[in-house]
């Protein structure tokens, strides 16, 4: 059987999860993505691949790679539209990450660590200041401070946990947000990500 996200051809190298229907899938990625936002999009692979170690998908070199282990539809879902904004980073990155993106981000993560800080999560101050991945940053959220704590006190601050990890996750998780949840809160948290949204909506219109 043939699967097409619009005209994105879908590849199946292993079967997903019984309780997966990938006619749903492919059906909600229509319904919830306009298809202008797939231009660089060219292919979406799903099975097992050594290459996302311990992600559930990424976007490389056109294609959207995601796992087949996914528990439910809007699991795999979520993952699809996450990377379709990753994947407009190679068309909009001078526009999304300006000054005035990185200087929300940066605020947001100087409140983030005082927040971590009254609680007693330490780590060098400087690797708060950086906006590109950072393993031992990673790590120090993921493993010393937890997603349950973070969500709890990250409320507000971001639209969720995952957007502290560096200004691009900070865009995709509000990208998907924006699609999957409420864009009013996306605007109201992070009004100036809001904005970089709306601007690419409006030039792919």
């Amino acid at each position: 059987m043939e699967y097409y996200i619009y005209n994105v051809p879908v590849f199946i190298t292993h079967e997903p999860t019984a309780s997966i229907d990938l006619r749903a899938f492919c059906n909600q990625c229509q319904e919830i993505l306009p298809s202008a936002l797939l231009k660089n999009v060219d292919v979406v692979y799903i099975g097992n691949f050594k290459e996302l170690r311990d992600r559930n998908a990424a976007y490389l070199n056109g294609g959207i790679y995601m796992s087949a282990a996914e528990p439910t539809v809007f699991d795999m879902v979520e993952n699809f539209v996450h990377e379709v904004a990753h994947s407009l980073e190679e068309q909009f990155a001078w526009q999304i990450y300006d000054d005035e993106l990185v200087q929300e981000f940066k605020g947001k993560r100087e409140r983030l660590r005082h927040l971590l800080d009254s609680e007693g999560f330490e780590i060098n101050p400087v690797l708060y200041s950086y906006t590109e991945y950072n393993q031992k940053f990673d790590n120090f959220l993921a493993n010393e401070v937890g997603y349950p704590t973070l969500l709890s006190l990250t409320m507000g601050l971001f639209v969720s946990p995952y957007g502290a990890t560096s200004i691009q996750e900070y865009f995709a998780n509000g990208f998907e947000k924006y699609f999957l949840d409420n864009p009013r809160n996306v605007s109201k948290i992070s009004p100036v990500l809001y904005g970089k949204i709306e601007q690419i909506l409006n030039e792919q219109a």
